[in-house]
């Protein structure tokens, strides 16, 4: 197994940065043409509160409390994943997690 050093971004998304030597891969860097929505850059900080706007929905999410990471469907038809701690103020977090049956 190797320990990678990997981007605060990714880290944030919670990637562990253990790798057994049969999944690493000689980097290639993504074409966004071929699948969209995969570069690290696409996970936004939303330390604004009026970007509440841009989100229509919440599809799912991966994690649990505060280290979950949710996927977005944006307004403009976008697909990221979004960190709690940065939707955790916004309308559609409630929204989703009340779908869910979840208390906060």
């Amino acid at each position: 197994s190797y320990r990678l050093e990997l981007p605060r971004e990714l880290r944030k998304r919670g990637i562990h940065n253990v790798f057994h030597a049969s999944l690493l891969r000689v980097h290639e860097p993504n074409d966004d043409r071929l699948f969209p929505g995969r570069m690290e850059t696409q996970v936004f900080d939303l330390e604004d509160k009026d970007n509440e706007w841009a989100i229509d929905k919440l599809v799912s999410h991966k994690g649990e409390r505060e280290g979950a990471i949710f996927e977005a469907i944006w307004k403009l038809g976008d697909h990221t994943w979004v960190p709690y701690s940065t939707i955790a103020h916004l309308d559609v977090l409630k929204a989703y997690l009340e779908a869910l049956g979840v208390d906060r």
